[in-house]
């Protein structure tokens, strides 16, 4: 067993999860139940159909779940894509349980067993808790900001919002770069829970986070909306002229660094 095999196992056993690959349409269908369950997609439009789990497994992409007893708690859909890189579609798991910890690791397992050197996928940049899973507990590193990268979407979490994303790339060998030591311009703030546009120059960029955006597009549309083009304009801004996120700080704060400095 190779050592990223024992990390996903132990991340696994932690868990308490078994992870392992889809086998049939029953587990396909509990897939599209977990997912549905979270996103409460509208009629029509999941993330991915059953179909579309079938045709992956058997064209060599990666479908697995992470079992909880005989209940499926997470799951995960990817295909393959070019330059040796597993892209991840969706990955859906119960929060707060260390199951999409374990996911990522038994991914990062099978793509390597086949010969693949990286992981790609998307999430909303204005989601905290993603961006610190993402870059902080893999280790993960945005590459391009994808302003409104899939139209309209109805589903609980993300209606009445737009679907900007930062596509994300998990070098699956060695880690990256740490970011330039302070001190920091301040691209976006936040006060009283709003956005507070700062400069936006210098070899280093904070760019802040709402603490709970999901929550603000329920309860104040308007700050959610300002959220959105803050962050678009200055971290979108900043990724479109060459910058590269290079870390998140404590307070979710993302570091963009000037395409000019090399640590």
């Amino acid at each position: 067993m190779t050592a990223e095999w024992r990390a996903a196992r132990e991340a696994a056993d932690r868990a308490g999860v078994t992870v392992r690959e889809l086998r049939g349409m029953g587990e396909f269908r509990q897939a599209y139940q977990l997912f549905d369950d979270i996103w409460h997609f509208s009629p029509g439009d999941p993330p991915v159909p059953v179909e579309l789990m079938v045709t992956f497994t058997h064209a060599g992409g990666y479908v697995a779940g992470a079992f909880q007893g005989g209940e499926l708690a997470g799951a995960s859909v990817g295909f393959r894509a070019e330059d040796r890189t597993l892209h991840s579609h969706v990955t859906g798991a119960r929060i707060g349980r260390g199951i999409g910890y374990a996911l990522k690791l038994h991914q990062r397992a099978w793509c390597l067993d086949r010969g693949l050197d990286r992981i790609s996928w998307t999430f909303d940049p204005l989601v905290r808790r993603n961006a610190r899973f993402n870059l902080v507990k893999l280790g993960a590193r945005p590459v391009a900001y994808l302003e409104g990268f899939y139209g309209a979407l109805d589903d609980a979490i993300n209606r009445g919002d737009e679907s900007d994303r930062l596509m994300t790339v998990w070098e699956l060998a060695g880690t990256p770069a740490a970011p330039p030591d302070p001190p920091y311009a301040v691209g976006v703030a936040v006060r009283d829970e709003r956005p507070v546009a700062g400069r936006a120059d210098g070899p280093a960029v904070l760019v802040a986070t709402p603490r709970d955006i999901e929550t603000l597009r329920r309860e104040d549309p308007a700050v959610g909306k300002a959220w959105r083009l803050a962050v678009r304009e200055v971290l979108g801004g900043l990724m479109a002229r060459g910058g590269r996120v290079a870390g998140l700080t404590g307070d979710g704060s993302y570091i963009v660094v000037d395409r000019r400095f090399r640590p």
